[in-house]
């Protein structure tokens, strides 16, 4: 069947479904399963995936969407797992306007997943936003990244004008560009930007979900979370939950990397053991003896404890890690996971919105206490045994719920995490100094390392 004509004067009518339709199968990639193979453009992403339902879904009641997202259990992708139409339904129920906010300024350095369907999807995540535009009732909708990526901003631009032309979406969505800062993709400092004031976190509450943008309701979803929305609306919650656990339905698009043969973003089913995951970046590339999973505000497990941990919220909690935005990064033997933290500290101490004590006292000192530790040892420089570790834990019971965000808390958490995954390591810095590791290249990813061209499944 042949696409009908476009005009800038209308959409296609919905009830007008390509041949190509089809939805994805249950034990298949779900949201890259239409990442290749059609045409680019608005015209390829509808042969994949059909029109957007926006008019289907509002034969019902408004609230349609909302039902199926509950049903669905779809929960965030973007780190904290909130139930999403949970999330959409108090928004919805706010008095006045409404605006809805998708977060696609990725914080995480290790991570890929946003810019990847941003980049090669970036339909799907606009017909999200323009579903849970016309969910919550929103007349305002923005889709934010880090404005240092004039390619994806030029994209996404391209994007959005060719949906205007064919007078697809029910709201205007403007692109915006944010301070490529570690704290600028927390959602409260995107909502200040927006209202015109600086990208740092802000107290709360208020959340945004009360008062955001203009002092409006505000939602605020991760790009993957409204890509499954869009997904949601065309396939039903029954649909969605073939795929996943019961208690977490659904798949997940992780980014794997450091000793991996085949470093790339990959979409798997919520459930997973973090082992799988590893072996489907087709194994590690030498013998490995932890995981990073979660990011830099996740947690470093040994790889004994981390292969057979579901990748699932409550699995990893219960391990002692975290899903986050879904990162796992392989930890080979030969590298040195005191040093690896010690230069992440570092930088997230650099990265803070220097508005409370903790941010701006307590995480350089964190950064240099672990410093110490991982490339002098606290004996190294004729320093008593006061220093090292014990210096290292009181510095992180004096930051630990003192912040004004969760950026303190997050950069605790890594450095709590090194230190119960590798103790032997610790000890070990403590009292005879530097390991040989030390001296490897630096495996864990920041700003302005080498990009490289990484796979996707």
């Amino acid at each position: 069947m042949a696409l009908a004509p476009r005009t800038p004067t209308g959409p296609r009518s919905p009830a007008v479904r390509p041949a190509r339709f089809r939805p994805p199968g249950p034990r298949v990639p779900r949201l890259l399963a239409g990442i290749a193979g059609l045409p680019p453009g608005l015209e390829g992403h509808e042969l994949r995936y059909g029109p957007l339902p926006v008019r289907g879904l509002a034969r019902g009641r408004p609230g349609r969407l909302i039902d199926l997202a509950e049903a669905s259990g779809l929960t965030g992708r973007g780190g904290a797992g909130y139930p999403t139409g949970r999330k959409m339904r108090s928004v919805a129920a706010g008095p006045g306007n409404k605006v809805v906010v998708a977060n696609g300024a990725e914080g995480e350095p290790a991570s890929r997943k946003d810019r990847l369907l941003l980049t090669r999807l970036p339909h799907l995540v606009l017909d999200g936003i323009a579903l849970a535009a016309e969910a919550v009732g929103a007349s305002e909708a923005y889709l934010c990244v880090h404005g240092t990526q004039d390619s994806l901003l030029n994209t996404l631009d391209g994007a959005v004008l060719e949906r205007r032309a064919a007078d697809l979406d029910p709201v205007r969505i403007e692109v915006v560009g944010l301070p490529h800062r570690y704290v600028s993709s927390e959602q409260s400092s995107i909502v200040q930007f927006l209202n015109g004031g600086p990208a740092v976190p802000t107290f709360s509450p208020p959340r945004p979900h009360e008062r955001g943008v203009h002092g409006n309701p505000t939602l605020v979803h991760n790009v993957e979370t409204l890509a499954h929305l869009a997904l949601i609306a065309r396939f039903g919650d029954r649909w969605f939950r073939r795929a996943g656990l019961p208690s977490a339905p659904g798949t997940t698009l992780v980014t794997v990397s450091g000793a991996v043969r085949n470093p790339g973003v990959y979409e798997i089913e919520l459930g997973t053991s973090a082992g799988q995951v590893v072996m489907l970046a087709d194994g590690p590339s030498e013998p490995l003896q932890g995981l990073l999973i979660g990011g830099y505000f996740g947690a470093w497990l040994p790889v004994s404890a981390a292969w057979p941990v579901p990748m699932t919220h409550a699995g990893l909690k219960a391990a002692g890690g975290a899903l986050g935005a879904g990162i796992v990064i392989a930890l080979p033997a030969s590298c040195c996971p005191i040093a690896e933290t010690a230069r992440v500290v570092r930088y997230l101490a650099e990265e803070t919105a220097g508005q409370c004590g903790p941010c701006v006292f307590g995480l350089p000192a964190l950064a240099d206490a672990l410093a110490q530790l991982a490339f002098s040892g606290s004996l190294g420089r004729g320093r008593d045994r006061t220093h090292g570790l014990a210096e290292i834990g009181a510095l992180i019971r004096l930051v630990e719920g003192r912040g004004a965000c969760r950026h303190p808390d997050g950069a605790t958490q890594l450095v709590r995490s090194v230190l119960s995954a590798f103790p032997a390591d610790a000890q070990r810095h403590e009292r005879q100094g530097p390991c040989p590791g030390v001296g490897r290249p630096p495996l864990l990813p920041l700003p302005g390392d080498e990009e490289r061209d990484w796979d996707f499944r």
